[in-house]
């Protein structure tokens, strides 16, 4: 019984360990797909932007991430469809920073919900 017992140990620890293993080669999977769609990121913009607008989509990458995501993405679409005759330079990434920023400004609204209870300046006091 001790070698039946000891079998089936050992077939429930290499099953775990091929499972572990499994996840592993996924997550490595899923990693090497988000590297390189970073870098696919990259080289597009590297083509589209010029030195000094780079230099300032890392700047607002660093205080405003999705704002600087959302930018990168209508850049990449714009250079998928061809819509781009050249480098853009820091002032057309300004034009289209003040165009993303249109399109995406909430407007605050402050609504005063005023209760009536217990009002003395509504009684008249005889």
């Amino acid at each position: 019984m001790a070698d039946e017992e000891l079998e089936a140990i050992r077939r429930q620890r290499m099953a775990e360990l091929q499972a572990k293993h499994g996840d592993s080669s996924d997550q490595q999977g899923q990693q090497e797909a988000k590297q390189r769609d970073t870098e696919m990121r990259n080289s597009i913009l590297a083509q589209v932007l010029d030195q000094s607008a780079r230099a300032r989509l890392s700047n607002l990458a660093l205080v405003k991430p999705d704002k600087a995501k959302a930018v990168e993405n209508y850049l990449i679409q714009m250079a998928r469809f061809g819509q781009l005759g050249g480098k853009i330079t820091e002032n057309g990434l300004i034009e289209i920073l003040e165009k993303v920023n249109q399109q995406t400004e909430k407007k605050t609204t402050v609504k005063f919900n005023r209760r009536r209870v217990m009002d003395s300046d509504e009684e008249d006091d005889d």
